[in-house]
């Protein structure tokens, strides 16, 4: 059988959750059956770029979709399709944007083009009215609906899409085999750390404003102020990143705060924590909170993000306008032991091992008739 192709629709192949599910995926895949390429929209390098040019993948840079720069990008997009007959699938994870690279496809005669919603919100700010275009120029340009929950599927697709049965929810899955506690890796994490005994608290995502680091640091405060031998974890980048070390100093709190950058060793990093912390001011599902539980911590997070984040029960919401004293107290009062949850998450369908056949079936299911050349 001829090796389907698919185009994969992102920003660019950082280290963020949506790319980081992508590549659990790609990896599983049989290659020879199913290969992923890249429609990326940056012209920087990504984190995953050479891995994905060592896998069989090809990148394509797009322009930045902004606004004053539509009338480039929609005539580079007709231009690419054109020069790219083999796509059966296109598979698009740009949110709201997402309508304008599937409008392309579906004029260029793609038969499977998926829209996929990895976020529940968007917040308010000067790109809002260009947001509003793009959701409603979305209408039939996808003829297939993927997100990441059933929530996320609902902010980006309506009510009404969300109510019928024509989302389909994609698991965020994980290799779970690669998290599986490991106490020889806990002591050399620990050991790299330099915690000892004490309590370590993690968090893993981009520093920018809906991961709400300034909200995090103030709860470690608190729990550092009742528990002095806690220190926190740290670990992605972003443009905040340097505002927050400057919270951090401010309070005193640089020599308990570990600031790790970008990690390749995310299973080994979650077996040296102890708790896991995510206050996001909004969601869709994130992959990071699979993983923490795949590593079997308990997961302390704003009640913002959706409850079918719970895969294991070791997830426990608070509310944002709690204080964060009281956060604090919650954290201290949690259990830290690591709990073997392997078996829930591939009950519940979250171990790339058997979502990858699905999704490998799926698109060649839906992709099966070409298009002209």
């Amino acid at each position: 059988m001829e090796t389907m192709r698919v185009l994969q629709v992102v920003t660019i192949m950082n280290r963020g959750g949506l790319e980081t599910m992508l590549m659990n995926y790609y990896r599983q895949m049989d290659r020879s059956d199913i290969q992923f390429d890249f429609m990326v929209h940056r012209e920087e390098k990504g984190h995953y770029d050479d891995e994905i040019l060592r896998l069989g993948g090809k990148i394509y840079t797009m322009p930045q979709i902004r606004p004053g720069n539509y009338r480039l990008y929609f005539n580079r997009l007709d231009e690419f399709f054109a020069q790219h007959p083999e796509y059966q699938v296109v598979h698009s994870h740009n949110n709201e944007n997402s309508s304008f690279v599937l409008r392309a496809a579906k004029q260029a005669g793609v038969p499977c083009r998926i829209a996929h919603s990895h976020l529940s919100d968007l917040g308010i700010d000067l790109k809002l009215p260009f947001r509003i275009y793009a959701r409603y120029a979305m209408k039939d340009n996808p003829n297939r609906y993927f997100a990441c929950s059933k929530h996320a599927g609902q902010w980006l697709f309506g009510k009404k899409a969300a109510a019928s049965k024509d989302i389909t929810v994609l698991n965020n899955a994980v290799h779970v085999d690669s998290f599986k506690y490991d106490p020889d890796v806990r002591e050399q994490v620990r050991e790299e750390l330099q915690a000892g005994n004490k309590l370590v608290l993690g968090h893993v995502g981009r520093f920018n404003k809906q991961k709400n680091h300034h909200f995090l640091i103030d709860v470690f405060q608190a729990v550092h102020e009742k528990c002095p031998e806690s220190m926190l974890v740290l670990v992605g980048e972003g443009y905040l990143q340097e505002a927050i070390k400057k919270k951090v100093d401010k309070l005193g709190l640089t020599p308990h705060v570990r600031f790790l950058g970008v990690r390749e060793d995310i299973p080994n990093l979650l077996q040296g924590m102890d708790l896991f912390l995510f206050p996001s001011l909004f969601e869709g599902l994130p992959v990071v909170l699979i993983e923490a539980q795949a590593a079997g911590l308990k997961c302390v997070v704003s009640d913002t993000i959706t409850t079918e984040t719970d895969v294991t029960g070791r997830i426990q919401f608070i509310n944002l306008n709690e204080s964060p004293d009281n956060w604090a107290h919650q954290i201290l009062s949690s259990s830290y032991e690591h709990v073997d949850t392997s078996q829930l998450l591939r009950n519940k369908g979250y171990d790339t091992r058997s979502m990858t056949k699905w999704l490998t079936d799926y698109y060649r299911g839906h992709g099966m008739h070409s298009r002209r050349a």
